[in-house]
């Protein structure tokens, strides 16, 4: 029998620019109401023209109705956030980041009467920087954040899938949902795992839809064939909004996961 829901939670894919912004303001609010929605998280890493985040743009999502934003390997892109990161507790940077860096890897906010703990962890595969093991880095904290809540969800932002399904599997059951971000392509790969973990490589991005990867697609193409350096801009056109939508139960254990796609065609 399946067990009583009793959270719903929305994840959404990297917001790219202003489409990305753009796209939230029009379905996000519709969204919300009609699924019954408790908790949104958003992926807001390339907000800010593609690259970081700022103060302003970040209350902007927040006042459109999502309740935690997390980052990834553009998080010090955009200096601004220097100014807030500290203080701002719907915001989480990479866990797995040298541990002097402004900010926190998780934070625990209120939904309601229950409590729910968002953690942004970056894969070490193809990826640059000097980063911690996500496997070591989750393990080391999540004694204390399950003295809290069960409801724990991780934004896995890495370019390989491989290693976002073995965080996956190696967590199925102590976590709530492992949801990757970074390639901006949604993988058909939803699912929950035997103890209870919803899984999905990669939940895709919001934001432009004929660009690559959000970015200006003749930009991009030029870059490839020349092998010249070229400044990426975000794209125009059509626009999307991609993401996941999670049914946890009272337990704290996942018991749907499917995914949420919006195309807006460009007036």
């Amino acid at each position: 029998m399946k067990k009583e829901v009793v959270m719903r939670v929305l994840f959404i894919g990297d917001v790219v620019g202003k489409p990305g912004r753009i796209m939230l303001e029009k379905y996000l609010p519709e969204l919300i109401d009609n699924e019954k929605i408790d908790c949104v998280i958003a992926n807001g890493e390339n907000a800010a023209a593609g690259v970081g985040i700022n103060k302003k743009i970040f209350q902007e999502i927040i006042n459109i109705g999502v309740d935690v934003v997390t980052m990834g390997n553009h998080v010090w892109d955009n200096k601004d956030i220097f100014q807030f990161i500290d203080r701002e507790p719907r915001l989480v940077r990479p866990l797995n980041l040298p541990p002097e860096s402004p900010g926190k890897g998780y934070q625990i906010i209120s939904v309601g009467e229950k409590k729910i703990a968002v953690i942004n962890v970056l894969g070490t595969i193809f990826m640059n920087g000097n980063l911690a093991c996500p496997f070591h880095s989750v393990e080391s904290l999540l004694k204390e954040i399950r003295e809290i809540t069960p409801y724990i969800f991780v934004d896995f932002h890495g370019e390989a899938t491989s290693e976002k399904l073995a965080f996956g599997w190696y967590f199925d059951g102590r976590v709530t949902a492992v949801i990757g971000t970074h390639t901006h392509v949604p993988t058909a790969d939803s699912r929950i795992l035997p103890r209870g973990t919803a899984l999905q490589c990669d939940a895709g991005m919001t934001g432009p839809l004929d660009g690559i990867l959000g970015m200006d697609r003749d930009i991009v193409i030029k870059r490839l064939v020349t092998g010249l350096p070229e400044r990426f801009q975000v794209a125009s056109g059509d626009m999307q909004l991609n993401g996941v939508m999670i049914d946890c139960d009272d337990n704290g254990k996942s018991v749907d996961i499917r995914r949420v796609g919006i195309i807006q065609p460009s007036i």
